[in-house]
């Protein structure tokens, strides 16, 4: 489920669980960023953000690496930050989400003030910032994605089903002017995270492609290294533009496994491993953020993982990159584990929201009035 409960800190604590990132330029005015940062898996549409997390998104520039390096990108050391953070929410309050108040503070170090569930939005030179509750707008048919994983068969049918269609998210959105407030950058990485608020900031979740944790580091048994090791929340606390060197082999160990899987699916072998065993995209997926080209108009289908494409086969990328709100990502991210895009694509039955995003701000659909319940192992 893209990154919904990724990890047991997520299962423990749903507020402070990211289960979707979104990073594309604005379609209704050029020059914008549009940042989206979905949590709360199953919210409801009273539901309202933690006054104990801070909400972040970061935005490094990034450029294409040597062709011989197997990440494709260096990471810039310049970081531009926008934190948003929430009051206490007021119980009682009358319409969902109006009795809570946001503040956005940007790299300038300016704050913007906004109200929970207001689409006015609040705004300031450059920016505006919406959040409230949203129909969750990630589709893919997850029971058939874990089908597979448990009986070694693509088990996707077309027709499917999207996994509890309706259900709604916490929606964090924030609309930046890229000239103004990215110094210039026209290729960036972006990663979002939630930390805990206070003299010591924690992170609890940091989420950049869809399904790198659910689909390619949960599953235990194919790793021949660290076979009962629950590693997402690890992978959680660290800085993805910077991991860490403990556990880097584990990461990567399991990686390998999980991949090697994913690619045998078809019968045959489209990312030979090298001569230490190593998957051809681990060190890409370790990398694990967004790549947008905040230069390009906004596009979908088709944009999600074409610049990582483009610069893995050493030509240039034609779209703004990123993930659009109605991008068949996993379609796009399917295909490319399981054949490497030398075969039929590969589709899991779900091509489209039931509600669609939309064109204008705050782009995510109204959240759903009655979502339905999740499944009691949840």
């Amino acid at each position: 489920m893209s990154d919904h409960i990724s990890g047991p800190r997520a299962l423990a604590e749903p507020i402070a669980d990211i289960t979707d990132v979104y990073a594309f330029p604005s379609p209704e005015h050029s020059g914008r960023l549009v940042l989206v940062m979905n949590t709360l898996p199953f919210a409801q549409p009273s539901a309202r953000f933690s006054d104990g997390l801070v909400y972040r998104f970061r935005l490094r520039p990034v450029a294409a690496a040597a062709p011989d390096d197997p990440a494709l990108f260096v990471v810039g050391p310049e970081e531009f930050a926008f934190d948003c953070v929430f009051s206490t929410p007021v119980s009682g309050g009358g319409a969902a989400g109006s009795d809570q108040d946001g503040a956005c503070t940007t790299p300038a170090g300016e704050t913007v003030s906004f109200r929970v569930n207001d689409e006015r939005a609040g705004s300031a030179p450059g920016v505006r910032v919406f959040a409230g509750p949203r129909w969750d707008p990630f589709i893919m048919d997850a029971p058939a994605a874990l089908e597979t994983i448990a009986t070694g068969k693509l088990a996707f049918t077309d027709p499917s089903a999207i996994f509890l269609d309706g259900k709604n998210v916490l929606s964090l959105v924030v609309e930046v002017d890229c000239a103004g407030l990215l110094g210039g950058a026209e290729l960036v990485g972006v990663v979002a995270e939630t930390l805990t608020r206070g003299p010591i900031a924690v992170r609890m979740e940091r989420v950049g492609r869809p399904e790198v944790k659910n689909l390619l580091l949960a599953p235990k048994q194919f790793d021949p290294v660290n076979r009962d090791l629950e590693i997402r929340d690890l992978y959680n606390s660290e800085d993805a533009f910077a991991l860490a060197p403990a556990y880097q082999g584990a990461y990567r160990a399991r990686l390998n496994a999980n991949l090697a899987f994913w690619d045998r699916l078809d019968g045959n072998r489209d990312w030979p491993a090298d001569l230490n065993g190593a998957h051809p995209l681990t060190e890409q997926l370790l990398a694990d953020f967004l790549v947008v080209d905040v230069t390009k108009p906004y596009a979908e289908q088709g944009s999600f993982l074409e610049i990582e494409l483009a610069t893995r086969g050493a030509r240039r990328h034609q779209t703004c990159g990123g993930r659009a709100l109605n991008d068949d990502a996993m379609d796009t991210l399917f295909t490319l584990l399981v054949n490497a895009g030398n075969g039929p694509t590969i589709r899991d039955g779900v091509d489209r929201a039931t509600m669609p995003a939309s064109c204008t701000f705050p782009y995510l659909s109204p959240p759903n009035p009655d979502p339905p319940q999740p499944p009691e192992h949840f």
